[in-house]
């Protein structure tokens, strides 16, 4: 085995966690609810896998011979979003919380904004992105504002219409609000959020959306990786998520589809290591809209590729697919949802139908990479290759 597709199924959580209460989440499970919302779901490449043989996944009907290993992780980090799930699987730890501005932020923090970007500031609250849009975003393209706004989650959102505010304008923006939310101040993510359209009820997010994070503050498996002179690819917004580092080569895309397009796309060149990839519509599209029905057909559609990734597949190569966190569409409010996450992993040199169990971290997925391309291990997470080796 030499080379690993690591796919992240963006907030398809699977239940809720024990401590789950304490975030403000109970009676969550993002794919579990969907799944009882519509009956007639069709996901027959994941249960082929073995979703529905993961332990306590009493929403879906078990497969006699799943083809994959199967299993669930928790949660040990202190959060539920995109950055502390992706640093945990990657072998870093978040023990303490990254900071949130739950009444927006403050004047002195907006002043420097200004000051620095010559852009006036309107919004500068938590909200949902369409929400925002729907108020503000007339104003900004009368204006020249810019929107701020955070949520629930540790991020600095600025929205802009592309056609009012050019993407490069916005990006320089992007990195200046990095500078200023740091230290004390310090928040997960900075997100470019750009849009379209001419009126209220109009207005859409596309696809040119950035987010300039902060550096892991240790060395992930993505780095051990990349010291052993193998290729980290990442596909979506994975480059993002770790500020390039250990990143090799970094390739942003639409939507999903575009996603599984291009890691086919890698899978069939010349490469060794890891090719990474985040699909980040069941999240930013349907979870956080509350879009139960879309998050269905999403999950739908993706389950359509599956046959055509594992097809592109050498025999040495290993699939794993996870998520990051859970984002119940069916849930109130708009925030991410903590939750248990689901565990797959196919490849011709693994053992079928191998039940993983319950993982004590997120970290435990970025271990077993690390083994299985027999580089250094990270200091956190237990591997699992020798229970599903051949």
């Amino acid at each position: 085995m030499n080379r690993v597709i690591w796919m992240v199924i963006d907030s398809v959580g699977i239940g809720q966690l024990p401590d789950s209460k304490k975030f403000g989440d109970e009676g969550v499970n993002t794919l579990g609810n969907i799944v009882r919302s519509f009956t007639d779901i069709k996901i027959p490449n994941l249960k082929k896998l073995g979703i529905g043989n993961i332990n306590e996944v009493d929403f879906m009907e078990s497969e006699k011979n799943p083809i994959a290993a199967f299993g669930k992780c928790s949660e040990v980090s202190q959060g539920k979003d995109t950055t502390t799930g992706h640093w945990e699987m990657t072998g870093v730890l978040v023990e303490t919380p990254f900071k949130t501005f739950e009444n927006g932020f403050p004047k002195e923090i907006i002043d420097e904004f200004e000051k620095r970007t010559g852009r006036k500031v309107v919004g500068n609250k938590p909200s949902s992105g369409t929400t925002i849009l729907d108020e503000y975003g007339e104003h900004q393209m009368e204006t020249g504002d810019v929107i701020v706004y955070t949520s629930a989650d540790s991020v600095f959102q600025i929205a802009a219409h592309e056609e009012i505010i050019p993407l490069d304008e916005l990006y320089k923006m992007c990195k200046i609000a990095r500078e200023i939310m740091m230290g004390d101040n310090a928040v997960a993510r900075i997100i470019a959020r750009p849009y379209i359209g001419k009126k209220k009820g109009e207005f859409s997010r596309t696809s040119n959306r950035r987010d300039y994070s902060l550096n892991p503050f240790e060395p992930t498996v993505l780095d051990n990786i990349k010291q052993s002179g193998l290729d980290v690819i990442g596909v979506g917004k994975i480059e993002d998520i770790f500020n390039g580092q250990g990143i090799t080569e970094a390739i942003h895309t639409k939507d999903n589809m575009d996603g599984v397009d291009e890691t086919i796309n890698y899978i069939k060149k010349d490469n060794k290591g890891l090719i990474f990839t985040n699909l980040v519509d069941f999240d930013s599209k349907y979870g956080h809209r509350r879009d139960t029905k879309g998050y269905k057909e999403a999950l739908e559609e993706f389950d359509a590729r599956i046959p055509q990734i594992i097809e592109a597949m050498n025999d040495n190569d290993v699939l794993i697919i996870n998520a990051d966190h859970g984002n119940d569409p069916t849930y109130k409010g708009t925030d991410h949802t903590r939750e248990y996450i689901p565990l797959l992993v196919y490849g011709k040199n693994i053992k079928q139908g191998v039940n993983l169990g319950i993982r004590n971290s997120f970290a435990d997925i970025g271990a077993t990479v690390t083994d299985i391309l027999n580089v250094e291990m990270p200091k956190n997470g237990i591997s699992f290759k020798d229970e599903m080796s051949k």
